[in-house]
């Protein structure tokens, strides 16, 4: 599954906004904080979730149960994706899913590993007229010793072995999965859900022809082809 993707620059955040009218680097809906471009397990990255005024903007951690939130001596384990089907079972994301702590994951493209070369190859998918990606999740709190507020976060997947583009992701014989860009007259839809059917019915994948995708190999390596249209 994704574990890694780009994220969006702070001066882009103002898009996601509930209305729009302020941009800019300086807007009031871009939180406090910093983060790389390129987002692994652990990094910091700004989500939106719900909030009186519509829609907030917070810095969590990609992950929704931080590697150093792992009790000593336990076995490492990741939870940068939860699968929709399950998230309301499994410990690590019960309580965000019964308490309808949704959010969206702004981001401008994620990578999934291809392997129709007969290896794995390393590919970027994103929307195919270059706009950001809003991508379903959930988030939780978590207090630090010094009594600091934070949040994390996990991205949501459904199955996705009819897709004609996101199919064709992940090992040969493995399920498909894949994340779920929500388009923007469905935001609100999901942030202030409050019913877990309604949400599930939320989770659906783009039509053909949205997404874009390519190999993209890590940085080092010979650059990318453009991107191709499916």
């Amino acid at each position: 599954m994704c574990v890694n993707y780009v994220t969006v620059k702070k001066e882009s955040l103002a898009r996601f906004a509930a209305s729009e009218g302020t941009t800019g680097q300086q807007t009031p809906f871009a939180p406090r904080g910093e983060w790389e471009d390129e987002v692994w397990q652990d990094y910091a990255a700004p989500i939106v979730i719900a909030a009186p005024e519509g829609r907030r903007c917070l810095v969590g951690t990609y992950g929704m149960v931080p590697q150093h939130r792992l009790a000593p001596g336990s076995r490492a384990y990741s939870t940068m994706n939860a699968r929709s089907e399950t998230a309301a079972e499994l410990a690590s994301y019960r309580e965000a899913w019964m308490r309808f702590r949704f959010c969206l994951v702004p981001m401008e493209r994620w990578f999934e590993p291809n392997y129709e070369s007969g290896r794995h190859q390393r590919w970027s998918i994103g929307r195919a007229d270059g706009a950001p990606l809003a991508v379903a999740g959930l988030w939780r709190a978590w207090e630090e010793p010094d009594g600091r507020r934070v949040c994390s976060f996990t991205q949501l997947t459904v199955n996705a072995d009819a897709h004609p583009l996101l199919s064709r992701f992940h090992r040969p014989g493995d399920e498909k999965r894949a994340l779920v860009p929500l388009p923007p007259e469905r935001w609100d839809d999901w942030l202030h859900c409050r019913d877990a059917d309604a949400a599930r019915r939320l989770l659906v994948l783009p039509e053909d022809g949205l997404l874009v995708a390519g190999p993209a190999p890590l940085a080092g390596k010979e650059e990318p082809p453009q991107a191709q249209l499916f």
